[in-house]
């Protein structure tokens, strides 16, 4: 009769997911999240919608991190109806960001050598300091966690793991620092011209985002059509949207004849619509500029759907 004896319970378990070196990588952004929003919690301090912002990242990145660990560790990323590679490389992706971000609006904003005001004082001073270096070496955690799993050319990998995957949730993040701007006093209603930018934008947006979502929950392979060939044909348009806003924002915007080629002196810095209309007009660019890279690099990526 043969053994009914269950296996070991280690066999349900995977190491690697903390020994790998991109299993030693969350372990840190574990250790380095933790740590950050502990010493901003309990004497840093945060206020205002920059503060918020900061706590909402490194929390959202905690709470994925722990999630994506866990599930490493179990095997339960099987159970799971949703392309695991392409999660993970796209939840490392946007977490680099909102980590990077959130390394660089804590500090200008909170953090400074000379000791607070009483009752706060040098503690809290201390405690922001120590904050911040924690933050910056999170953001290191998971940009090392990018780099450990992107594809490497020539390599068959998930669609998100490659530099084209990547530049997608690039482009989304860079796209709602544009819808940040646009509903801060931009005016962009003045002209039917300026939009036609704002639906550019948002089309790109929800293209890309689709996009990301096909390639998460696994559902490329059921377009119809190649998923590879509707990415590129879509980069395609973009490029050629994304050009047409970036010719027409600054013509409306700063053109002597529509807008206003420099500040105008009535102008607070910090809360003026010329300061808005500058920053979409940057950001256009970025990512006009990053939509050509996706382009050039859709041509040439090789990547298995169900990964």
């Amino acid at each position: 009769m043969g053994s009914t004896v269950e296996p070991p319970g280690g066999a349900y378990l995977h190491l690697g997911a903390v020994t790998s070196p991109v299993g030693t990588a969350r372990m840190l952004q574990l250790v380095f999240g933790c740590t950050t929003l502990s010493l901003v919690a309990h004497r840093g301090g945060f206020a205002g919608v920059q503060g918020t912002f900061c706590m909402a990242a490194w929390g959202f990145c905690f709470a994925l991190s722990v999630l994506v660990l866990t599930c490493e560790f179990t095997k339960l990323h099987g159970c799971l109806r949703l392309s695991w590679g392409n999660f993970t490389a796209a939840f490392a992706m946007l977490a680099t960001l909102l980590c990077a971000t959130a390394a660089v609006i804590y500090p200008l904003y909170f953090t400074q050598l000379q000791c607070l005001p009483k009752p706060a004082g040098c503690m809290a001073r201390d405690f922001r300091l120590a904050a911040s270096i924690f933050a910056g070496l999170l953001f290191l955690a998971y940009a090392s966690e990018v780099a450990l799993t992107r594809a490497r050319p020539g390599q068959v990998a998930s669609y998100m793991a490659t530099v084209s995957g990547l530049l997608k949730i690039v482009q989304a993040f860079v796209a709602c620092i544009i819808f940040g701007a646009l509903v801060h006093d931009s005016r962009y209603g003045r002209y039917v011209a300026t939009q036609w930018c704002v639906a550019v934008y948002s089309l790109c947006f929800l293209a890309t985002v689709a996009v990301v979502a096909l390639s998460v929950m696994g559902h490329t392979g059921g377009l119809g059509c190649p998923f590879d060939r509707l990415v590129v044909v879509y980069t395609f348009l973009a490029v050629l949207l994304y050009l047409s806003a970036a010719v027409i924002w600054p013509v409306f915007c700063f053109d002597p004849k529509y807008g206003e080629p420099r500040r105008p002196p009535d102008c607070p810095q910090g809360s003026c619509s010329w300061d808005s209309q500058l920053v979409i007009a940057i950001f256009t660019y970025v990512n006009l500029l990053l939509y050509v890279v996706d382009l050039a690099y859709s041509q040439r990526i090789r990547f298995v759907p169900t990964l």
